[in-house]
């Protein structure tokens, strides 16, 4: 079901997994949700929310907020969004652990980290 902000659909990815990858399509932008662990068990459900993310082209945003372990298949679809995808990519309340890799990578560069809900004027 989509977030009480999202007037999109919600596709979910990964239900079996520790990690979860949600897709959330609106009319002016796509938010990709994504919690646990996001690792390389997940990479046919990053792929696929990558390529919806493409396919709407439209800018995106990443909550980040829910996630506990980020591997480098979870730094690749940042990367492949950032650069595939219209406007500079967003980052919603990465944990610390998403931080770092952020930083050691400079995928950091390509990104805004947001420290508090983007859309929150727009209930």
């Amino acid at each position: 079901m989509p977030d009480a902000n999202s007037s999109g659909t919600d596709t979910p990815r990964g239900a079996g997994g520790a990690g979860s990858v949600h897709t959330l399509l609106d009319p002016d932008r796509t938010r990709l949700v994504l919690s646990g662990e996001i690792d390389v068990a997940l990479t046919d459900e990053l792929t696929e929310a990558v390529t919806d993310a493409e396919t709407a082209g439209l800018p995106v945003e990443v909550d980040a907020r829910h996630v506990t372990f980020m591997d480098s298949s979870g730094i690749a679809l940042l990367a492949r969004l950032a650069n595939r995808t219209p406007g500079r990519l967003s980052l919603i309340k990465p944990p610390d652990v998403v931080r770092f890799l952020l930083e050691v990578t400079r995928i950091g560069d390509l990104v805004d980290v947001v420290d508090s809900e983007p859309d929150a004027s727009r209930k």
